[in-house]
């Protein structure tokens, strides 16, 4: 049996961008992508804390360091600058391997969207 469980979760982050005008997804700084073992084009769940908006998209990797998280395309508006955002992603394994699995769990400081 294959089940889908969580692997990856970035738990409340700052959005400090939105480009309504970009193709879409999500840009997460590298640092962030890499300690919640994210990787580009990943596909992500994101969860708005201050509006209860729930949408799926794809990663785009921002400048290492610079604690962007920027919501691009439609999904912009579906946030607001400030918003703190709980972004997920899920893995599809076997039922014995999942048992075992631990996901990767990050907690950033939502002021600098920085891991402390």
């Amino acid at each position: 049996m294959i089940i889908e469980v969580l692997k990856s979760k970035i738990h409340r982050v700052s959005v400090t961008e939105s480009n309504l005008q970009y193709i879409g997804s999500i840009t997460i700084d590298e640092n962030l992508m890499d300690a919640a073992n994210l990787i580009e084009n990943e596909k992500v769940q994101v969860i708005n804390i201050n509006n209860g908006e729930r949408f799926e998209t794809y990663v785009i990797t921002g400048k290492r360091g610079s604690g962007i998280i920027c919501l691009n395309g439609p999904a912009a508006r579906k946030v607001q600058l400030g918003d703190i955002v709980i972004i997920l992603a899920y893995a599809l394994m076997e039922l014995e391997e999942a048992r075992k699995f631990k996901p990767a769990i990050i907690f950033p400081d939502p002021a600098t969207n920085t891991i402390p």
